[in-house]
């Protein structure tokens, strides 16, 4: 017994489909137009959804910070201990992190040396994270590294540092993305380790959730500055945040119209299929019309040779968009699942969308020149 066609109850498809594979070069390189429309569309937007992880990571914990340092008329050399008070004052149920800093240079048993910024606090649990070791809740001895000196100075957990003369022990080596833009190289000291300096460089308040940064910033700023003395300087990335936001935003919608332009091209390449196989099958169409085929299925069936093409180029390019989204955000994030996510499967879907769309736009005019056609004319040719 014959295995039947799964198309066979919708004849129009059928002969569609079976149109396309009688001249399979020219139907490849007109799926092969809307694959690389597909991916121009889903690859890019992938790639700004990648970027936008990526930033939004970074930014993530200093959306609640707000950093405080000496302005131009203050008149001490840096933060003093009385306008910590008053920070801590006016910053409530925050928490207030008044840091020293410094740079040094660290040395290896190797001979390697690094230069890293040096800063001295006491409540590093709430201002870092570390991947390896511990924090202590007061952090009133050891140190904390960042992974990248840590590996280039071959130094591991419980290994001696010297700062200023002293000695202190790794307690913990910090996670590797850590402020904004990545990783700081920085070694964390205990506030003692600067107990010679009489005055903060800077005071870091972290809002409590609920807390708004933007009003946190305005207080501290008008307690401490006038109209004629800018005695603190204050800023919070809350700001910076949006305007990543909204960059990004803008990025996304200028390379989705660059990815558009591929499948505008790859729809242009599409119309001219169908205009070709419509006059070569000129005769052909015009004994179905002889027979009793009616106008409509004419039309349906060259629609859906249009369709077919725009389903196969989009699910190829799906495939291939995918891929490219795995490399991507294995590159720019580290976690290559989370290109299988809607803020980046999305564009997935648009490329499909586009592509099937385009194609039946493409193959309207096609169908109508060969519906209308009349079956004397097309027979005397």
């Amino acid at each position: 017994m014959s295995r039947r066609h799964p198309l066979r109850r919708f004849p129009s498809a059928l002969m569609a489909w079976r149109n396309l594979g009688r001249n399979r070069v020219r139907t490849a390189l007109a799926t092969l137009g809307i694959l690389i429309g597909v991916v121009a569309i889903a690859s890019l937007g992938m790639a700004t959804a990648a970027i936008q992880q990526q930033a939004t990571a970074n930014l993530e914990g200093l959306s609640n910070e707000v950093t405080v340092s000496a302005g131009p008329d203050n008149p001490n050399d840096g933060i003093s201990a009385e306008q910590v008070d008053d920070i801590e004052r006016l910053a409530g149920d925050a928490t207030v992190v008044p840091e020293r800093s410094n740079v040094t240079t660290l040395s290896a048993r190797n001979g390697a040396e690094t230069r890293v910024r040096v800063t001295a606090l006491t409540k590093a649990d709430t201002m870092y994270n570390i991947s390896r070791g511990r924090i202590s809740n007061r952090f009133r001895s050891g140190a904390l590294l960042s992974q990248a000196d840590a590996r280039r100075l071959g130094i591991e957990i419980g290994d001696p540092v010297t700062y200023d003369g002293k000695l202190y022990r790794i307690q913990g080596i910090l996670s590797s993305s850590q402020g904004l833009g990545g990783q700081r190289r920085v070694l964390v000291l205990p506030l003692s380790a600067m107990s010679d300096q009489n005055y903060y460089d800077s005071v870091t308040v972290l809002a409590e959730p609920g807390q708004s940064v933007e009003a946190l910033t305005a207080d501290i700023e008008s307690s401490f500055n006038t109209a004629d003395e800018d005695i603190i300087r204050v800023r919070n990335f809350a700001s910076v945040q949006q305007n990543v936001g909204s960059f990004l935003g803008t990025l996304r919608l200028g390379l989705l119209g660059i990815g558009s332009i591929s499948l505008v091209v790859a729809s242009v390449a599409i119309l001219n299929v169908m205009l070709m196989s419509t006059v070569e099958r000129r005769g052909e169409i015009g004994v179905l019309r002889a027979v009793g085929i009616t106008r409509g299925e004419v039309l349906r069936m060259i629609l859906t040779e249009a369709v077919f093409l725009g389903v196969i180029g989009g699910v190829l390019g799906v495939v291939v968009s995918a891929g490219i989204g795995v490399v991507l955000f294995e590159f720019l994030v580290g976690s290559p699942l989370n290109a299988f996510r809607w803020q980046s499967v999305q564009y997935l879907l648009y490329g499909m969308v586009f592509a099937v769309a385009a194609s039946s736009i493409s193959g309207l005019y096609p169908a109508w020149k060969a519906a209308n056609e009349r079956p004397v004319e097309a027979l005397r040719d």
